[in-house]
This record gives structure tokens, C-alpha cells and sequence, in this order.
């Protein structure tokens, strides 16, 4: 293993890892050599990726700890569980969001509106409060949040979903000042559109995918696993130096 990028030893939690960009993730820093904890609302999906994860590797590197992201008391048990199992932790990836809704924002309810931004930004904000005084008192650890070029760019469908991804990149910002001189990094992966069942509204239909890929200089979407690379290396040695940015993935989308 390449010591760049060598996560052996290293705990990471991955919220919304069930499936999608999280499950890549979790994957993926797990054949890097982290222990990791897959994690989402149903323990069933969980376990599925756990089981994949530990046979190809012939020895536990992942374990389950189901959470709702609405629930502090989740989250709660979720850092405990971890800290129980394997005493640290070592990276965090927020990746677990919700958009309810799509259409203008005229035509959003209060309660969807309110769930977006709880569950996008405010249990991120819980989850990271609980993971950080661990690793700020070893002065180690990084923590990356999964926003979306929609934090960057105008939408009149997801306009709420792109109100939480700004505050995300934000949220980032501020941590990383205030954690940094404690050695703890805090950054955001921003990807552009990727094929998993959250995005599926977005490139199910053909004419909407044409829409959503006539702009971008790669002429596609992405896939879980072309974001789940960046995550690896935000937790590496490789991303020792990068705190507080944004790390834009969206086939050059956001270029044009």
C-alpha cells in the first residue's frame, strides 16, 4: 500500500452508506485499510455492505451502526458505538442528506423546507460536535462533508436542497478555522450529477439527462465511485494540507 494514501489503522464513520456515494466510500477506505462504520436509517441495507466489505477482506473492517440523521439521540448512539468498538475516530464523512422536494421554490412546504435544511446542515453540525473533541484533544483527524455543485449554482427545482449545500460549504469554512490549529481538517466534496437513486430525478428521464449533461465538457454523469476517490484522499496523508475547500466534481459542469 502506497503510504500516500494508506488509511490502515484509521476509523471512519460514513453517514448514508448504505448505498450510493456512501457506500463507495465506505468501500473504498476499507481496501485503503480503514475500519469503517456503515451507517443509515435501516440496519438491514447496512449489514448487506458490512458483510461485502469484511469477505472481500478476510477480517472485520467494517461495522454497523444504524442512525437517523434527524435523531441526535441517533447520532449519539452512532459516535458511541464506534468509540466502543474501536476507541477513536479517525475520519468522518457527512453524507447522508434529504431532498423531499422538486419544483419551484414557491411550492415548497414549510415542513419540507425545514427537514432539507435539518438534515442537511443542523445533523451535520450535531454529528460533527460529537466526532471533533476526540480528535482535536489528539490533534488528528479530518472531516469531510458531502455538498453538491448546487451550493454553487441556481437551481429551479432543488433550490432548498442547493439553499443546504451553500450552508455546507460555509460550515466547512468555519470549522476548519476553528479546528485547524489543532491539526483537525474539515473540507467538502462538491459533486455534480451522479447516478445513484437519490439523483434519480434528476437523470431517470432522458430528456432530463440530456438537459443535465449538455453543459458538461465530459458529456456524462458521474459515478459513486469517481467521488468516493476524493473522500479517500481527505482522510489520507495525500490531503494533509487541504482544509477549508470545496473539491468540485461534476465532469466540468460548473466550468460552463
Amino acid at each position: 500500500m502506497p503510504t500516500l494514501f494508506d488509511l490502515t489503522g484509521k476509523v471512519a464513520i460514513i453517514t448514508g452508506s448504505s448505498r450510493g456515494i456512501g457506500r463507495a466510500v465506505a468501500e473504498r477506505m476499507a481496501e485503503h485499510g480503514a475500519k469503517v462504520v456503515v451507517s443509515s436509517r435501516k440496519a438491514g441495507p447496512c449489514e448487506e455492505v458490512a458483510k461485502i466489505i469484511n469477505d472481500r477482506h478476510g477480517e472485520e473492517r467494517a461495522i454497523v451502526a444504524p442512525a437517523n440523521i434527524s435523531e441526535k439521540e441517533d447520532l449519539q448512539r452512532l459516535v458511541d458505538a464506534t468509540m466502543a468498538k474501536w476507541g477513536r475516530i479517525d475520519s468522518l464523512v457527512c453524507n447522508a442528506a434529504s431532498n423531499p422536494y422538486y419544483g419551484p421554490m414557491a411550492g415548497i412546504r414549510d415542513e419540507q423546507f425545514r427537514k432539507i435544511l435539518d438534515n442537511n446542515i443542523v445533523s451535520n453540525h450535531w454529528l460533527i460536535s460529537m466526532v471533533a473533541p476526540q480528535m482535536l484533544e489528539r490533534k488528528d483527524g479530518s472531516i469531510t462533508i458531502v455538498s453538491s455543485i448546487g451550493g454553487l449554482r441556481a437551481s429551479t427545482v432543488i433550490g432548498a436542497y442547493c439553499i443546504s449545500k451553500a450552508a455546507d460549504l460555509q460550515l466547512a469554512r468555519n470549522l476548519a478555522a476553528e479546528f485547524g490549529p489543532s491539526n483537525v481538517r474539515v473540507n467538502c466534496i462538491a459533486p455534480g450529477l451522479i447516478k445513484t437513486d437519490f439523483a434519480k430525478a434528476l437523470w431517470d428521464d432522458p430528456a432530463t439527462l440530456e438537459r443535465s449533461t449538455s453543459t458538461a465538457p465530459l458529456k456524462r454523469i458521474g459515478t459513486p465511485d469517481e467521488i468516493a476517490g476524493a473522500a479517500v484522499f481527505l482522510a489520507s496523508p495525500a490531503g494533509s494540507f487541504m482544509t477549508g475547500q470545496a473539491m468540485v466534481i461534476d465532469g466540468g459542469v460548473t466550468i460552463n
